[in-house]
């Protein structure tokens, strides 16, 4: 999604009736164009059409904007993930390469959104909706490794939040190193989706899950 400079420039204290919308479009701009860092909540406001003032009407300043676009980016991360996920039909294996492939679409289509999340270095605990959102995003990837762990017997499974932690720090990594929409992308001979499948398979084979496992104890 692109968040372009496209629209024009409000008058000066023009005041509209949506004007937290128009920040937070303002501030996707900015974050695709500057990064998280590298804008002012003065910019924002002038991008939005407004006087300097106007912003703090909605948020306390930068810090309360940029959390606020995470909150949403998680929360359409959430969205993702889930219908990716589907309730892990038809097989959780099948579902959990889908749900993959779903983490690194959201990365390279939606980099400001997912930049506010990861890179901004905003606080979880800035309000209770983003940690709130951020969770509920982090509880589809754990409820995949739970699905994922029951195919094995009882007492070879391990914790759940231990292989859901491994597999979002492998996600993450290639979405960040190979799965980029801009310059900072790495040059690999083959896909982002298919690097990451193909960790995931060896990581998965060697919990004994899917393929032929590693071998047995007996």
């Amino acid at each position: 999604m692109s968040w372009k400079r496209d629209r024009p420039e409000h008058p000066r204290g023009y005041h509209h009736g949506n004007l937290k919308e128009e920040l937070v479009r303002a501030a996707l701009g900015l974050i695709g164009e500057k990064g998280p860092n590298g804008f002012t909540f003065a910019e924002a406001a002038r991008l939005a059409g407004v006087s300097p003032a106007a912003p703090y009407r909605h948020f306390r300043d930068r810090d309360e904007l940029l959390a606020d676009v995470a909150t949403r980016g998680f929360l359409a991360f959430e969205a993702a993930l889930t219908r990716a996920w589907d309730q892990g039909r038809p097989d959780p294996e099948t579902a959990f390469q889908r749900l993959g492939r779903a983490y690194l679409a959201f990365a390279h289509d939606e980099p400001a959104y997912y930049s506010a999340m990861f890179e901004a270095g905003v606080p979880l605990d800035a309000s209770p909706e983003l940690r709130a959102a951020a969770e509920r995003a982090f509880a589809a990837l754990r409820q995949s490794a739970e699905a994922l762990i029951a195919l094995l017997p009882q007492g070879k499974r391990p914790p759940a939040l231990m292989m859901a932690l491994h597999i979002w720090a492998m996600s993450h990594g290639i979405a960040a190193l190979f799965g980029r929409a801009d310059g900072g992308r790495r040059p690999l001979p083959m896909s982002a989706a298919e690097l990451l499948e193909a960790g995931t398979l060896i990581y998965l084979q060697g919990l004994g899950i899917g393929g032929d496992g590693p071998a047995s104890d007996d």
